[in-house]
């Protein structure tokens, strides 16, 4: 009875929705269909192939040894690629497509079959690797487009259908429910808030549409965590980009033919439970600011470090990620407006996001201990600085408080408990009051706390 209830809802929510008349029954009983939406929505589905050259090495000529001994020069040759896809069409009257970029990457042709069987041959308006997003444009008549949904309404259980051209085999139709939302981390681009479903992707279903079951557009299909050799199979986590994020795109691969991206000047990390205790925070979601670039927007606006980022531009941070993502997609002289937590108070920061260039500058030490940790005062000047003084860590004993809790060589200390500190007077002064250290270090480009007690 609760399988028959449900078929039956949807059954009148997709009837209802496209006006089209009920499913054929069997024994008075109505069966459910996606047909209606689905003729409505799939001629905006199109497939992609290319054709495509890159430069590759002879596997004996290449090897160092072997061009060593015989004194050969690099030798290179082409060699030609080919590639399946899908696409959609989001503008009729201008013909314009969203695809992926690894889809049409490489391509020095990009032929596009219509769902009526019409071929046409593509150009490409604009490519972003970053968040793996491309739009390529057609001439052609008669072309009918998809409507763009809300991703950012999506919940987790939402029936979804994914249409694409998986192993090349021609428009194909699946359905499933949406698996989780926000995904990250996965490593496969450098902007990433994937929705999850199990609506079966293969390869081929690459730059393919993900919809409702009210037939609007809120993904773009891109990856599958798969099995077997080549990882090609699908085992039900397929991985789309939300449509929010691909339409921000979009519309500057269509304006400018590349995404202009702007810094914020900030690097955060995730707020964890044992950090916000240490921050004498409740909430276990947003993002702690632990570096602040010289002259960045961030610092002229008034952004601290140790600040807990909770909202930008009204938008809830749940951790680093979203706060990357966010400045990420957003256009150089955009405002940003951050709530965050400083003090125990809850206070508003406004920063504009612009182009910014980062100095490096070299120095010189000297030490002292701090829990198994040798810890160096450098001293330099720098042309545009001045004088500059800061701390670096110049080795960690193994075993010791400092490495059990993550304080690894040529880290950079900024702050202790809070308190800003570049010398050892500074540090000192920062550290003997309290049983516990909270450090804010540079590694590299990344910047975090570390918590030694």
């Amino acid at each position: 009875m609760i399988l028959k209830s449900l078929l039956l809802t949807v059954v009148i929510f997709i009837t209802g929705q496209s006006h089209a008349a009920l499913p054929i029954a069997v024994d008075g009983q109505a069966l459910p269909s996606l047909a209606p939406m689905l003729e409505k929505i799939t001629p905006a589905v199109v497939n992609i192939s290319t054709r495509g050259k890159i430069l590759v090495r002879n596997s004996i000529l290449s090897d160092p040894l072997f061009k060593r001994f015989f004194n050969l020069p690099d030798i290179q040759s082409e060699k030609e690629t080919m590639s399946l896809g899908s696409g959609v069409i989001v503008d009729a009257s201008n013909g314009y497509i969203l695809t992926n970029n690894h889809v049409i990457e490489d391509a020095i042709e990009i032929t596009v079959t219509l769902r009526d069987g019409r071929e046409v041959t593509a150009e490409v308006l604009g490519r972003d690797p970053d968040t793996d997003i491309a739009v390529i444009k057609i001439n052609a008549k008669h072309l009918k487009s998809i409507s763009l949904g809300d991703s950012s309404h999506l919940r987790v259980g939402d029936f979804v259908v994914a249409i694409g051209n998986p192993y090349g085999l021609g428009q194909t139709v699946t359905s499933g429910i949406v698996s989780a939302l926000g995904r990250s981390g996965l490593g496969i681009e450098s902007y990433e808030d994937f929705i999850q479903t199990d609506a079966s992707i293969n390869v081929g279903n690459s730059g393919g549409a993900l919809v409702n079951l009210r037939g609007e557009l809120i993904g773009i299909n891109t990856a599958i965590l798969g099995s077997g050799e080549g990882n090609q199979g699908s085992i039900g986590i397929g991985f789309a980009i939300p449509i929010n994020m691909a339409s921000d795109i979009m519309s500057q691969l269509i304006e400018y033919g590349e995404v202009k991206r702007g810094r914020l000047g900030v690097n955060a990390q995730d707020l964890t439970p044992e950090l916000a205790k240490a921050f004498n925070i409740d909430s276990t979601q947003g993002a702690i600011v632990t570096q602040i670039e010289q002259g960045s927007p961030a610092q002229k606006g008034g952004v601290k470090v140790g600040d807990v980022i909770i909202k930008a531009n009204g938008r809830r941070v749940r951790s680093s990620v979203d706060m990357h993502n966010l400045v990420g997609l957003m256009r150089v002289d955009q405002n940003i407006e951050l709530e965050v937590i400083r003090g125990g108070r809850v206070i508003l920061v406004k920063a504009t996001i612009q182009q910014m260039e980062i100095v490096t500058v070299d120095g010189s030490e000297f030490s002292f201990r701090l829990a198994g940790a040798s810890i160096g005062e450098i001293k330099e000047t720098d042309i545009q600085e001045g004088k500059l003084e800061y701390l670096q860590v110049m080795a960690v004993e193994l075993d010791s408080q400092a490495w059990k809790t993550g304080l690894r060589k040529d880290d950079i200390i900024y702050s202790i408990n809070k308190q800003l500190v570049n010398t050892f007077e500074q540090a000192f002064a920062a550290a003997k009051s309290s049983r516990s250290l909270l450090i804010n270090i540079q590694r590299g480009n990344q910047a975090m706390y570390i918590l030694i007690k």
